[in-house]
């Protein structure tokens, strides 16, 4: 499911910024990105996260910045060091000015920029206000996706009552029919006898019995509602079901794909194409709900 969430925070000389974006995705991804040399917080970051979500690419991205703390400066003895031996040794061959002290502190590497010491206390205490501040961005990400999963429910709870009348009109044909099943098959048996007159009264009834059997689409239309009333169920359940769901939906197709091959009326062969298609609407929703 898609969403968005930010969340600031502070401590001491420094400032935050998360912000998360969740977009559909089948699996659970997540990728972080953690600025201010902040990357060992990274498993934490992923635990929180999988602890939360099972499914969706999720983006976890840090702005971390230094506020009231100022750099301090400082001359790197050594780099001065060796520029000055090097202007000696220029000296005996050229002949030029001494260097000037502007001139020496304008040279690269001379002046650092020092940024205050951190203890490691310091450090830890940053990290878990950092960590806390994640989990109030993880709530307002959860929000925002049930927001979304309540829309998805009911267009999905839709489809599913399309599914469960279709499921009826295939049981009432299935049912309306079998006078037309009976004439079918003496028809078939007829034509059975004419082709080969030699066939035994035993065979027979062992090809009428299969024709029969093929005709029957009852078992399929009983699985149809079992997977119904599971789907139902889950859709009432608060935890975590899309991959439920996904089964469920393959479990849908596969009956509809066997009604529609065993249908022997044009009125059935149009349900379970219907059926077929709101199934494959279905399964695209459910992949979506987490």
């Amino acid at each position: 499911m898609t969403g968005f969430a930010r969340a600031a925070g502070s401590h001491g000389a420094y400032s935050w910024t998360w912000e998360l974006k969740s977009v559909n995705s089948r699996g659970l991804d997540l990728r972080c990105r953690l600025q201010g040399g902040l990357d060992g917080l990274e498993v934490g970051v992923r635990a929180a996260a999988a602890r939360r979500f099972h499914r969706g690419s999720i983006s976890l991205n840090l702005s971390l910045l230094r506020t009231d703390a100022e750099a301090s400066v400082r001359v790197n003895q050594d780099v001065l060091a060796k520029i000055l031996a090097a202007a000696s040794q220029l000296g005996d061959d050229v002949q030029a000015a001494p260097p000037t002290i502007d001139g020496l502190l304008a040279l690269r590497g001379v002046i650092e920029t020092v940024e205050p010491a951190e203890s490691d206390e310091q450090r830890q205490e940053l990290e878990a206000a950092i960590q806390a501040s994640l989990e109030e961005a993880l709530d307002r990400l959860t929000e925002g996706r049930q927001v979304e999963g309540g829309r998805l429910s009911e267009i999905v709870g839709d489809q599913l009552d399309a599914i469960a009348r279709l499921t009826g009109r295939a049981r009432d044909c299935a049912e309306a029919q079998p006078e037309a099943l009976k004439q079918r098959l003496r028809q078939q048996v007829a034509d059975l006898l004419e082709a080969s007159a030699g066939l035994s009264e035993e065979r027979l009834m062992q090809e009428a019995a299969l024709l029969a059997t093929k005709a029957d689409v009852r078992e399929e239309v009983d699985r149809l509602t079992s997977h119904i009333t599971a789907a139902g169920d889950l859709l009432s359940d608060d935890g975590a079901i899309g991959r439920r769901l996904d089964f469920l939906a393959q479990e849908f197709n596969r009956e509809a794909n066997t009604l529609c091959s065993k249908s022997q009326d044009v009125e059935l062969t149009g349900i379970g194409i219907e059926l077929k298609t709101v199934i494959d609407q279905f399964r695209e929703q459910s992949q979506n709900i987490e």
